[in-house]
């Protein structure tokens, strides 16, 4: 039976530079078929992110088995245990929905009941406790930034990073918007709904480069930290949110829980679209440790590596690239973790109640970079 799921990509200005996005109707997330799964994979392949609107019926186990479907031989959850280490940067702001494991729940403020979980304090992550700077006080309603810039992956051990990441808004703060103020000397700011999900196009970011940069992004591949969201915990982030500052702050490689040579992984700096075939500038900037040039140098100056990269990536997070979902209630996002880099944004009050599922799970093969063809002649 031919799938009734039609595909709209979304619309922006003309001056607007995001290629990507689309709105995907009549779907039954619930109940999809082989020929509606078709169509949602082909198309978030092609359109990087996918809003499905009216979704706030669909339960974690519906959440969780079409996340899965990307990936059948995936299960767990895309960071799988490292989340429990009490020094994971991440740690604070997740909670696990106690039936369906593989599912998240984030947002902002005081919640008495959940899907299992009872009278629980959700936290935004806010700039504050990761920036080198902040914004002041008086400011801190009126502007924000970008948090954090990364892809959703573990990027230790087993745990290849996942496919897609669904999200889906069960309670959305509404009215305000807020200033995102990039304050890295460029004056670039861009305005945002409260609370949005920035996203940003790794094939964009590809594209952008020039020749020379494209041969070296090629042929180079990504050594990460060992235990990378303990590592970076105690350092700081530039201001837009793209990386870190190298003031060696970072926990000391023989302070980190166990870790063995075998378990870091080194990606490439490119991955490739299954379905496309294009390449994307998919690097994850505060967890990256050396760089691995094609010619078998390496870099593994701190500094200088973050360098390299925050050049590279910083031209595609200018703000007519930045797309900035405006999130309703029931809206059901889904996201080609391979393709784009995201960022939570804003800052709430204490009484703005915020309140998201999240899904991505471990994928079962790791990404891969270009084909020995367009290394050789791209």
């Amino acid at each position: 039976m031919t799938s009734k799921i039609t595909v709209e990509p979304l619309r922006f200005p003309e001056e607007s530079g995001i290629n990507f996005g689309a709105v995907a109707s009549n779907v039954d997330i619930e109940n999809l078929t082989d020929d509606d799964f078709a169509v949602i994979r082909d198309a978030l392949f092609t359109h990087q992110v996918l809003v499905f609107k009216n979704q706030g019926h669909v339960s974690p186990k519906a959440q969780f088995k079409l996340t899965q479907r990307f990936d059948p031989a995936g299960s767990s959850y895309g960071h799988g245990k490292t989340i429990d280490a009490k020094r994971s940067i991440l740690h604070p702001d997740l909670k696990t929905i106690p039936h369906q494991p593989q599912v998240q729940v984030i947002g902002n403020g005081r919640v008495a009941s959940y899907e299992g979980l009872v009278d629980f304090q959700l936290r935004h992550p806010h700039h504050k406790t990761f920036h080198a700077t902040t914004i002041p006080d008086e400011e801190d309603l009126d502007f924000t930034r970008f948090y954090r810039w990364h892809i959703d992956a573990a990027l230790y051990g087993a745990l290849a990073p996942p496919v897609v990441t669904t999200l889906l808004a069960v309670q959305v703060p509404g009215g305000r918007r807020q200033t995102c103020r990039y304050d890295d000397g460029t004056g670039d700011e861009l305005d945002v709904p409260l609370g949005t999900t920035a996203f940003v196009s790794g094939y964009t970011m590809y594209e952008s480069l020039s020749e020379e940069d494209k041969e070296f992004a090629r042929g180079t591949k990504v050594e990460y930290a060992p235990h990378p969201y303990v590592w970076m915990s105690s350092a700081k982030s530039r201001s837009n949110g793209l990386g870190l500052l190298s003031q060696g702050l970072e926990v000391a490689i023989d302070e980190l829980p166990p870790h063995s040579k075998e378990e870091i992984q080194t990606l490439p700096l490119c991955w490739r679209n299954p379905v496309t075939g294009k390449l994307a500038l998919q690097v994850h900037p505060s967890a990256v440790r050396k760089l691995h040039l094609a010619d078998g140098t390496v870099i593994d100056d701190l500094s200088k590596v973050r360098e390299i990269v925050h050049r590279l990536q910083r031209p595609a997070i200018a703000p007519k690239y930045v797309y900035p979902h405006d999130w309703e209630q029931g809206d059901l996002v889904l996201f080609h973790n391979r393709g784009v880099l995201h960022s939570v944004v804003g800052a709430f009050a204490e009484d703005e109640v915020r309140l998201f599922r999240q899904c991505n799970i471990a994928a079962s093969q790791f990404p891969e970079g270009p084909s020995p063809t367009v290394a050789a002649t791209a």
